[in-house]
């Protein structure tokens, strides 16, 4: 009942500054004032207020949410975990089962879409014969064209 009074008052203050920024020309803020003055209303008709207010006095809601934190913290203590051993379950098998066949490539923990970095994408060989001044750029320019620019 507090709750439905205190939202009622917030919403008349709320219509009466939109009012008075209407009376100052500043219709565009008017409005937009008048809109979320509206809305602590609009929540009271809807029932969310009350659905709040019950949540907030419940001895159940609050064992609940505090399931819910810790199923959490599990969650992140799990992922932390498994980042820390390098991968999931599945990849350490996979790598288990590579590193006893001797020809076989260990999976990479890289993602597919890195570019490989074969003999393609290395820039040409640059002549002795250049100066100090243009190999202090080659650098620069080999990054640059590895990037496309």
């Amino acid at each position: 009942m507090i709750a439905e009074t205190v939202c009622s008052a917030v919403s008349a203050a709320g219509l009466g500054i939109a009012v008075v920024t209407a009376y100052r020309k500043r219709y565009l803020t008017a409005v937009r004032v008048a809109a979320y003055s509206l809305v602590p209303i609009g929540l009271v008709m809807t029932g969310v207020v009350k659905w709040l207010a019950d949540t907030a006095f419940s001895p159940t809601a609050w064992a609940g949410f505090g399931v819910l934190g810790l199923a959490w913290v599990l969650f992140m203590t799990t992922r932390a975990v498994e980042r820390r051993r390098g991968g999931t379950r599945k990849e350490r098998r996979a790598a288990a089962r590579a590193a006893e066949r001797p020809d076989a490539v260990a999976p990479s923990s890289a993602p597919a879409a890195a570019p490989s970095l074969g003999q393609g994408s290395r820039s040409a060989p640059r002549p002795a014969s250049a100066s100090r001044g243009e190999d202090d750029f080659s650098d620069i320019e080999a990054i640059l064209k590895k990037h496309g620019i």
